[in-house]
């Protein structure tokens, strides 16, 4: 009797410990797989995850660029400025991109010094075209999209309606010539690119006209603003949703950049709307209540080292049907700029 008791505890107890046994383990197999499928997840993620450089990340659009990219977690980016990249320096150029690859280079760095650049030629030729061909170079042989930032500027303004991207161009300055040289550049070595033609940009940040009307604004009763000269403001965060968004288009949903054979798809980007810059600079002072009037003169009375179009609207039709793009309303923009500034004391 003793023994059969000692037996059935002895029975017992050893299959509470198997039974234990197998629940421990069964847990720590589950623990386990979670895990893996949790850094599988990670790791797909990881891939998923697409990497944006960002070239002159301390200029207008290279800020308004960092300002919204909280708003595209999907993304990672990196932002340079002169002095991670130099791009008047080939070899700066080369050096960066043997120790870095990306998914997409954002080109925004330019020289933008439009009646500088008539003394400071091969300055500007150096970074507007010879360092955007090495940027189609690397787009090329790292396989990455190239988004280029051009300008209106590379049409004469000779004609009275909103240019198409398929017209002749014909620069009337070195600031256009070089921009020009560094697109024909692109659709030479024919990388997976596009380039982007805007104008009249201006944001918050560094100098424009915009803050340029409302420091002279502050210090003058009266300003001259030529009158003769028509085209379309750009607030620089627009032109950074609007690309991020294109690159969206192009990535998240598997889309191919529109082309022809071999040719590198050009789109205009600008507000919506046309005003002359007496126009604009009206508009700033009537928003922000500034009492300087404003009265409208012609190119001729305002002469300048360099020669600019007297009419370059952008047709934006093109780039609104490819990638479905809403594009605001300048003074809309415009309004929309004010506010901000003068949350930071307008003109600083």
């Amino acid at each position: 009797m003793a023994v059969t008791l000692h037996l059935q505890t002895f029975n017992s107890a050893h299959t509470n410990r198997l039974i234990l046994f197998f629940i421990v383990t069964y847990a720590l197999s589950i623990y386990t797989h979670q895990h893996w499928l949790k850094n599988e997840a990670l790791l797909e993620m990881e891939a998923i995850i697409k990497t944006i450089l960002v070239t002159g990340g301390d200029g207008q659009l290279g800020l308004s660029l960092k300002n919204i990219s909280s708003q595209y977690s999907q993304y990672q980016f990196t932002f340079t400025n002169r002095n991670d990249l130099d791009l008047s320096r080939p070899n700066d150029i080369t050096a960066y991109f043997q120790q870095h690859q990306f998914d997409l280079i954002i080109n925004c760095a330019a020289y933008t010094a439009v009646d500088k650049a008539e003394e400071e030629q091969e300055l500007a030729y150096s970074i507007n075209y010879l360092a955007v061909k090495k940027l189609a170079e690397i787009a090329l042989l790292h396989k990455s999209l190239l988004i280029h930032i051009s300008t209106d500027y590379v049409y004469d303004g000779t004609q009275y309606q909103p240019y198409v991207e398929s017209q002749a161009t014909n620069p009337q300055n070195i600031y256009g010539t070089s921009k020009l040289k560094g697109e024909n550049a692109i659709q030479s070595i024919a990388p997976n690119a596009i380039i982007i033609r805007t104008s009249w940009l201006y944001s918050e940040f560094g100098n424009n006209f915009v803050k340029t009307m409302l420091k002279l604004g502050k210090e003058r009763d009266q300003l001259g603003v030529i009158f003769d000269q028509i085209g379309s403001p750009t607030y620089a965060e627009d032109l950074a949703h609007g690309t991020l968004k294109l690159f969206a288009k192009i990535h998240d949903r598997n889309m191919a950049v529109p082309c022809k054979s071999n040719e590198v798809p050009v789109y205009h980007y600008s507000n919506e709307g046309v005003c002359s810059w007496y126009d604009f600079a009206k508009a700033i002072f009537e928003l922000t209540n500034v009492d300087c009037r404003v009265e409208p003169i012609e190119t001729k009375d305002y002469p300048t080292p360099a020669k600019r179009p007297n009419y370059s609207v952008l047709n934006k039709t093109k780039i609104k049907q490819d990638f479905d793009l809403s594009i605001p309303y300048w003074k809309d923009s415009l309004h929309l700029c004010i506010n901000r500034l003068k949350k930071n004391n307008l003109s600083r």
